[in-house]
Formats: C-alpha cells, structure tokens, sequence
C-alpha cells in the first residue's frame, strides 16, 4: 500500500487537497482528527500534556482547555516543539494502527493530512510527500475566515511555524494554493499525469 505524505503551513490548504484524493476513492488520516480523539479523558496523551503543561491548560472537568493551550504554543515557538514533541509519538502510534487496518482491508493507498509530518519524521514512513504552499497574505485570509480569529492572531500562528524553504527541501512535490478550489485541483491532476505519485493506486 502506497502510504502519501500531505503537509504545509496553516491556511495554505491541506484540506482541500485531501478533499480531492477523497474524490479519487483513496482514504485519507487527518492527524488534527487522530490528536483530538486522543484527548478524550482518561488518555495518556492527557496526562503527558499536564506533565508538559500543568493545570492552566485545562477545564475543571479534566478536559483539555484548546483555547488556552493554542495561547500558549503560538505565542512563543519553544512552547509549540513541546507540544508537538509531547503528542506525536501518541499520534504516530495511532496513525501505524490505522494505517495497518486499512493495508488488511486491501486499500491501495493513503494519504496523511498532517501539519507536522515532517517534524515527527513520519515523512520517513511516507513513499512520497506532497506540501501545500500559499502565500501569508492568503494564507491569513483563510486562517480568519475559517476559524473566526482576528489578524493578529492570524500572523501569530503563520509567524510560530516553518518557512516555505523547510517544506520545499523535505518534498518530493510542491503545489503552490494562491488560487481558486479549482486551479489547486488541476495542479494535482498535473502532478499526478506527470509523476507516479501513487504508483497505479490512483484510482481516478
């Protein structure tokens, strides 16, 4: 089973991108999706955040306070490789899981929608690697609108996390996401008639 790395910064639009391999038949794993089903208590992965953390970052009920915690981690980027070195190896462990099951049940391939693929080096795992890049202006448009946050708090997030130049040199392809749903879209169709990204599992 081909197993397909999808990453890039917030807002350049992962998402979109895995909507399409969804279109062509081919399973994705969204890692946002994989970390919140780890915080539901009791989770190890709980606790390893309030050993990393303490209690400021969570709700009188024990669960996990996001809003505080994004706080946190996007103002100072020392405070986001903690997190991201505190949750990975839960997240990686879940993703191995998964990826096993849907090997057994015949899937030709998968894809991975995860921002820190690279950090975690599940790249390694992965048979090819596929970033998403958009510039910070569109990039801060899309971050607003999509999760109802100022700009200010937009940049804050673009500014806590990796250049264009770390995602461009652990690739083996780059779609640039400057455009409309559509020009992305025919950016991949390119990609795919181009390299053998998917070696055959393409099931388009």
């Amino acid at each position: 089973m081909k197993i397909i790395g999808v990453t890039g910064p917030s807002g350049a639009g992962k998402g979109a991108l895995c909507e399409m391999f969804k279109k062509r038949g081919i399973v994705c794993i969204d890692a946002d999706a994989v970390y919140h089903s780890l915080l539901v208590p009791p989770s190890e992965c709980l606790d390893a955040l309030k050993s990393a953390f303490g209690e400021s970052v969570f709700c009188p009920d024990g669960s996990l306070d996001r809003a505080a915690l994004g706080r946190i981690v996007f103002a100072e980027s020392d405070k986001l490789e903690l997190l991201n070195s505190t949750v990975l190896s839960f997240v990686l462990a879940k993703f191995r899981i998964m990826i096993a099951e849907l090997a057994s049940q015949g899937e030709a391939a998968v894809v991975i929608d995860a921002p820190t693929l690279i950090e975690s080096g599940f790249d390694k795992e992965c048979d090819a690697v596929i970033s998403v890049l958009a510039s910070p202006d569109v990039r801060v448009g899309r971050i607003m609108r999509r999760d109802s946050i100022s700009e200010e708090k937009a940049w804050l997030r673009i500014k806590a996390q990796k250049s264009d130049e770390f995602y461009i040199s652990h690739s083996d392809a780059i779609l640039c996401n400057d455009g409309s749903r559509d020009e992305l879209e025919a950016a991949l169709n390119a990609l795919l008639k181009e390299n053998d990204v998917l070696g055959g599992a393409d099931n388009d």
